[in-house]
């Protein structure tokens, strides 16, 4: 079993509140949920309303199904947002 991690931060140029940040990152998390079935979480910049940080874990059989899976779910993430993707860290 292999798994792989990854914490993404997105910057929301246009938010002007919390409220139209939380709308982003739910929607944000409900669909790639849905489609990837992972673990998918607001981990950081809670009070930031320009800011979301969101950790993402995949758990694999193997450890190249497990990268091509992030892989996707970053590619996922960055076209299904409004928010601009401003950097991955993989753990």
């Amino acid at each position: 079993m292999y798994t792989i991690s990854a914490k993404l931060t997105f910057h929301i140029s246009h938010s002007d509140s919390l409220k139209y940040k939380r709308k982003i990152r739910r929607s944000l998390i409900e669909k790639t949920r849905h489609k990837f079935n992972v673990s998918i979480s607001e981990v950081g910049t809670q009070d930031n309303h320009k800011t979301l940080t969101i950790g993402v874990a995949v758990v694999a059989g193997d450890a190249s199904h497990a990268r091509d899976s992030m892989e996707e779910i970053i590619r996922f993430m960055e076209i299904h947002t409004d928010a601009e993707l401003i950097s991955v860290e993989l753990c």
